[in-house]
């Protein structure tokens, strides 16, 4: 279908704005930016912070949906926001993770991991996944069922919560039932089809991805790595069920697709729905957009159907 027409006009917008002249700049023309779309504060049960003990101790803010029975652990989603790596914040996902725990039921355990390219490949991941472990342990403490453990994220949050799972999967951790991935970005390659339709025009474009993941990786070498990139893992087979979201108008599209496609030929339950109309990091997009709240819906009842079965 047509890009949504309000996100078009935005975008209309938006496109003679100056590029920032530093990374600082652009760090907070990000949180300023796309805090303005999100919308109303959605109400939850309740927010509380936690600190994973280590070296590098960790915060992650874990958010109880409104409405939800207490008295029995939950399920919940151990979250990476998405940034490029390199960008966004705890506090600015902090409306998306409200809507998110709202529509699926699920406690959103959202994790402060340090960015690149202060903190390269691997730190963002091995914050992650030392925070997921942590999740996992402390389960009776979060009030969550350790055995409906889930791991998610937004484009580069959804690489980290992919390879998360891989790890896992290699290094007997946590026993994961699902996974969450909102058009993620999975591969270290900028040639297919959606980069070339999508390159530029629709907010994200080729070279911003290009930026991300020089920021990211230490040398172009370390995208070869699964870890790094999980549509180049040698095999998916064993890893929990997924649900895979992709925007239609961005670069991102295909690689998603390509994901799930990789997940089921490894038999690993998968499936992958299009939002229509909708760009790059439309989990911001609610108050720009009414139909960017379809995000949320898909990804309410998918995790209520792995989740609450």
């Amino acid at each position: 279908m047509s890009l949504d027409p309000l996100i078009a006009a935005w975008l209309e917008e938006i496109k003679d704005a100056p590029p920032p002249a530093s990374l600082a700049d652009l760090r907070a023309a990000t949180e300023t930016g796309l805090r303005q779309l999100h919308g109303p504060l959605e109400d939850v049960a309740s927010v509380r912070d936690y600190i994973v003990p280590g070296e590098h101790p960790l915060t992650v803010r874990a958010y109880v949906p409104a409405g939800a029975d207490t008295g029995q652990p939950l399920p919940a989603i151990v979250f990476a926001h998405g940034g490029g790596w390199c960008l966004c914040s705890l506090d600015l996902y902090d409306n998306p993770c409200r809507a998110l725990a709202n529509a699926t039921g699920c406690v959103i355990v959202s994790v402060d991991y340090r960015l690149a390219p202060e903190h390269k490949f691997p730190v963002p991941l091995n914050d992650f996944y030392r925070a997921l472990c942590w999740v996992a342990d402390q389960a009776e403490m979060l009030g969550i069922d350790a055995k409906r453990l889930a791991v998610g994220g937004d484009s580069a949050g959804g690489n980290l919560a992919a390879a998360a799972a891989l790890m896992a999967r290699d290094q007997a951790g946590p026993a994961l039932a699902h996974q969450l991935l909102l058009y993620p970005a999975l591969d270290f390659a900028f040639d297919t089809p959606s980069y070339q339709r999508y390159a530029e025009g629709h907010s994200l474009t080729r070279e911003a991805m290009r930026f991300c993941w020089s920021a990211y990786l230490n040398e172009p070498a370390d995208g070869d790595n699964p870890y790094a990139a999980p549509l180049r893992a040698a095999s998916l087979k064993d890893l929990p069920p997924a649900t895979v979201l992709v925007c239609e108008y961005d670069p991102l599209h295909d690689e998603g697709e390509a994901y799930a496609r990789y997940l089921r030929d490894d038999g690993v339950a998968a499936q992958c729905v299009q939002l229509d109309g909708m760009i790059h990091a439309s989990i911001h997009m609610p108050g720009l957009a009414p139909k960017a709240r379809g995000l949320f819906d898909v990804a309410g009842q998918a995790m209520k159907s792995a989740m609450f079965a």
